[in-house]
Parts: C-alpha cells; structure tokens; sequence
C-alpha cells in the first residue's frame, strides 16, 4: 500500500501531507481527535522553530522521535490511511 499521509515538521505546513496528491492537509479536516491535533500542530510549531536555529542535530533527533509517535498514533485514529513520516531536519524519509 502506498504511504497516503505524512507527518511533516516543513515551517509552512500543517504537520500533515498528502503523499500521493501532494499539498498540506489541514488537521480538523482529518477526523483527528483534537488532543492529536493539537499535538501535531505543537509538534510543528516547534519544528519551525529549529528551522531558525540551523537544525541543531539533537534537537531535530528528539522532534523526529516525538514525530514518529505521532505518526503511530494518527496510524491508530485513521486505521484506513497507511501513514509515514518525513523529517524536515534530515530531508529524508524515516517511516
């Protein structure tokens, strides 16, 4: 199955893309939870926050964790969707 959502930290986004159609997704337009909303959007906020720091190394390591289990989670509220992860930080897929 191809990877349909993923969880994206890029300063512009909303957290979440379209893999197959490109483009940002908007959260409440998801059917998350909105605790997992909020989280994501936490999440991406302080993503684009190391964006102005050069991406210090163990920074962006522990956002790409908090990431990851944010992509497990929003796996778990939309079984349907296959999810994946990006990591701004090391411009590269991790899941």
């Amino acid at each position: 199955m191809n990877v349909a959502l993923l969880i994206d930290g890029m300063m512009s986004g909303t957290g979440v893309r379209d893999a197959i159609n490109g483009g940002y997704l908007e959260l409440g337009e998801l059917g998350l939870s909105d605790r997992l909303a909020r989280e994501i959007r936490d999440w991406q906020a302080n993503y684009k926050a190391v964006h102005f720091e050069g991406h210090p190394p163990e920074r962006v390591a522990a956002l790409d964790e908090a990431g990851l289990a944010l992509m497990a989670e929003v796996q778990t509220e939309l079984p349907d969707k296959k999810v994946g992860y990006y990591s701004d930080g090391l411009l590269t897929r991790l899941a």
